[in-house]
């Protein structure tokens, strides 16, 4: 938690000062839970008063809505970057493989945490459950890309990409439901199971999705 300072304080632009905002709440978030954050905790976190937080975030739930967001936003980008095809870029099939290699460590447990988190409390929030249901879209929509563009050249197939991207990501939630219990008797069956599930869906042999340095 970070004093208040009662020194000479610089002005920020307001665009700069809500993202300020954002991401000390979405890492509270992160770490600690969506209930932990409220307009005065983050206000604790940047050493301002309580005011200026409001000013800029009426109610804790928008705060709340709009860290999630902002946290599994970069996620996304992370793990499915939207990046260029052709010499010297990744092809859909190389991304899949970082991808999965990625989800099945640790790095990502957090936010795998803070979705089931968001889901949870979404029955009661409105404004959040909003939020969830973009995201849902958005990374729906961006494994949906991914794999149309692995189709088109020829990597995959796939009768319908769209139904095969939501699949995958319930094999993915579906996995992730344990984070907060992994005891290791009930998470190594399942360790690869989404990996296993897309390479199905896509219409490659066992094994296509693995990463050449990962352990399959």
């Amino acid at each position: 938690m970070t004093s208040r300072d009662s020194g000479t304080r610089t002005r920020k632009a307001p665009t700069e000062r809500r993202q300020e905002i954002v991401r000390a709440a979405a890492l509270v978030g992160l770490t600690e839970g969506l209930e932990c954050i409220t307009l005065r905790r983050i206000a604790d976190e940047l050493g301002v008063q309580p005011g200026l937080v409001s000013h800029y975030f009426r109610a804790a739930d928008i705060l709340v809505a709009e860290a999630f967001t902002s946290a599994t936003g970069a996620e996304l980008d992370g793990l499915l970057p939207q990046t260029p095809e052709g010499p010297g870029h990744e092809t859909p099939l190389s991304t899949l493989r970082r991808f999965f290699a990625l989800i099945a460590g640790t790095e990502f447990d957090n936010v795998s945490k803070l979705w089931l988190n968001a889901r949870h409390l979404a029955r009661y929030r409105p404004v959040l459950r909003d939020h969830v249901v973009e995201q849902e879209l958005l990374w729906c929509r961006r494994l949906e890309q991914l794999i149309a563009a692995g189709m088109a050249a020829q990597l995959f197939r796939c009768a319908d990409p769209w139904a095969a991207a939501v699949r995958v990501l319930v094999a993915i939630d579906g996995t992730s439901a344990y984070v907060n219990t992994s005891a290791g008797s009930r998470t190594d069956p399942i360790a690869h199971l989404a990996r296993t599930v897309a390479e199905t869906e896509l219409g490659l042999p066992p094994d296509a999705l693995a990463h050449p340095r990962s352990p399959g």
